[in-house]
């Protein structure tokens, strides 16, 4: 006869009792839905007891019972949490379509919100690789790799390139792909923008081009959260005095790198998506273009055809 399985931490009174401290003292954002109250203690409670989970995984994973070591670290981390430090940031784990990544202060952490232009550059993806083999992709300002390495993970046919500025963050990029089982599937490049891809091997050869360029306007940064402004890179927020310096460039020179039929997929700030098509389709660049609404019906993607 097989032993019961241990009872669920979650029962204990423990549990509950840290449950009503964070619940008191925990600031939420809204750009992390996911981190509710019962969601980071578990996240907290894992790493506790020597588990790095992100904040997904950890809701589905059983809660083992702590020793008082680890209630000692528990209680560490939920100070650290309360004060401030990203819920990845100390769990080193974040969540992205689907995939358990590293996460660290080299770069952004990836938010739900950018799952919709992931969502939308694997649909283009899928069906440019069901009529052509090889398709060739592009992911600019890629940060921590997440887009990049979601779309390879996902359409293990395409060809998949990707660069940041920050030297650091394409570090953390390769550590992701190292972690994820696919070194040999994105090659990650240091640089500007485009700037690391302009060769004849990439002019007018990209099926997909994709970014999520910072789009926050200078002097909004110093008045964001300070779990965002003290802990992430200034470089993955700041578009600029208006938010768009970024995004202006990527709406120019994508059309020397892609391919005739190409697309252009960007994530955009609120209020952005109107005259990113506006800038779009008055160029004379992009026979198509649309934004594409989150769940709450704002605009927050929009995808371009040359």
């Amino acid at each position: 006869m097989s032993a019961a399985a241990p009872p669920d931490a979650t029962a204990s009174e423990s549990f509950r009792v840290h449950c009503a401290e964070l619940q008191s003292r925990l600031q939420t954002l809204p750009d992390k839905p996911e981190e509710t109250v019962a969601a980071t203690l578990r996240t907290l409670w894992q790493l506790a007891a020597g588990r790095p989970l992100s904040v997904e995984a950890a809701m589905h994973a059983a809660l083992p019972p702590l020793d008082v070591a680890a209630e000692q670290r528990l209680q560490g981390l939920i100070e650290q949490r309360v004060s401030g430090v990203p819920l990845a940031h100390l769990s080193g784990r974040q969540c992205f379509m689907g995939l358990e990544m590293l996460a660290g202060k080299e770069a952004l952490i990836p938010r739900r919100e950018t799952e919709l232009l992931g969502g939308a550059a694997l649909d283009l993806l899928r069906a440019i690789a069901g009529s052509a083999a090889g398709a060739t992709v592009i992911d600019v300002c890629t940060g921590s790799g997440n887009l990049a390495l979601a779309l390879a993970h996902h359409v293990p046919q395409a060809r998949v390139f990707a660069a940041d500025l920050s030297a650091e963050a394409v570090t953390l990029a390769r550590r992701n792909a190292a972690h994820l089982g696919l070194e040999g599937r994105v090659e990650f490049r240091v640089g500007d923008l485009l700037g690391p891809f302009d060769e004849p091997a990439f002019h007018a050869q990209v099926q997909l081009l994709i970014c999520n360029p910072p789009y926050i306007s200078s002097k909004k940064i110093e008045v964001m959260a300070g779990e965002i402004s003290g802990f992430e890179p200034r470089l993955a927020f700041d578009g600029g005095p208006l938010g768009i310096a970024i995004l202006n460039r990527i709406l120019r020179e994508a059309p020397r790198f892609l391919a005739p039929g190409g697309w252009l997929a960007i994530e955009v700030g609120l209020g952005q998506a109107g005259a990113t098509l506006k800038r779009l389709l008055g160029s004379g660049a992009y026979r198509s273009a649309r934004a594409l609404d989150n769940a709450l019906g704002e605009p927050r993607a929009v995808i371009a055809q040359v």
